[in-house]
């Protein structure tokens, strides 16, 4: 399938039958739907496909863990915690059942650590190995973040090193980030937040276009995985950090505390302006020039 990944997500909005449950349907990390007085019910689906995340040779207890941590990174970056899943697989003809049982042990193993209870799924015959997750999971209303939220001057974050994650095989074996969304909407409500599966310079843009913002990175302050290039950060993927904007005011106190405690990890990349569509980088001499670099494309 050609063209953009995201406008061919977007050309589908029109095709939503929303009902008065849906809060916010497609077009950030998890639908929010209705559930209480006190608390949203959030919605996520990912598929992990053999030959785009993941070649025929991984392992199959990481390729497991990984098909449920993408998922419960999306429920994450919208401020909440995952509760029930359902998992789904596509079985090629002569997959060995030994390589079937360790990659569910590995999906298994990452629902236990986030206190998932898997509730069923489907298997089918396919050509590739194919595993899909559906994820649900809650947040309190006043904990939900979305990527809408943005103003300028608002400061950028990013929780973690970024690039290199495919070649050095950290797409495999990453924690998400429940811990460091839970902290930070419960002591600093960001005013947006996403996971980091399209690389640093195309998540940001969407983050920016959904609220109509620029922004200025700093060169400098991109923090990087051992060996990677400022490209490779911007662009590589896969790295399932969080991404998230605050206010100036709260953006001093997180890193004041963050100097004080250093039990998380939070790194200040750049700032929001109120330029729509302008991208800019500042090197280490202060020029800017526009960030040219696109994200990792799933197709």
């Amino acid at each position: 399938m050609g063209g953009s990944e995201f406008r061919f997500i977007n050309s589908l909005m029109k095709f939503q039958n929303l009902s008065p449950r849906v809060v916010k349907g497609i077009g950030d990390d998890a639908a929010v739907l209705a559930l209480d007085a006190r608390r949203y019910q959030l919605f996520t689906t990912d598929m992990c496909v053999e030959g785009v995340h993941f070649i025929k040779d991984a392992p199959a207890r990481a390729v497991g863990w990984k098909a449920m941590a993408v998922n419960v990174s999306d429920i994450a970056a919208m401020g909440g915690l995952p509760t029930v899943a359902v998992v789904s697989i596509g079985i090629p003809k002569g997959l060995a059942l030994s390589y079937v049982k360790n990659l569910y042990a590995g999906t298994h193993a990452c629902a236990k650590a986030f206190n998932v209870s898997i509730v069923g799924g489907d298997t089918v015959r396919a050509d590739k190995l194919v595993i899909n997750v559906a994820l649900l999971g809650e947040v309190e209303k006043k904990y939900l973040v979305t990527r809408d939220g943005v103003k300028a001057g608002d400061r950028i974050f990013v929780t973690g090193p970024l690039g290199k994650s495919l070649c050095s095989g950290r797409h495999l074996d990453f924690t998400p980030c429940v811990k460091q969304a839970r902290f930070l909407v419960e002591h600093f409500k960001p005013s947006a937040m996403m996971d980091i599966s399209d690389g640093l310079a195309g998540d940001l843009r969407h983050i920016l276009a959904a609220s109509g913002v620029g922004a200025v990175l700093d060169e400098e302050k991109i923090p990087r995985a051992a060996g990677a290039t400022l490209t490779q950060a911007l662009s590589d993927g896969e790295d399932f950090e969080l991404l998230f904007t605050l206010s100036s005011g709260k953006a001093r106190k997180l890193l004041e505390y963050s100097r004080r405690r250093n039990s998380l990890r939070f790194v200040e990349v750049g700032k929001v302006t109120a330029a729509p569509g302008k991208f800019l980088m500042k090197d280490v001499q202060g020029r800017l020039r526009p960030v040219a670099q696109k994200g990792f494309t799933h197709f």
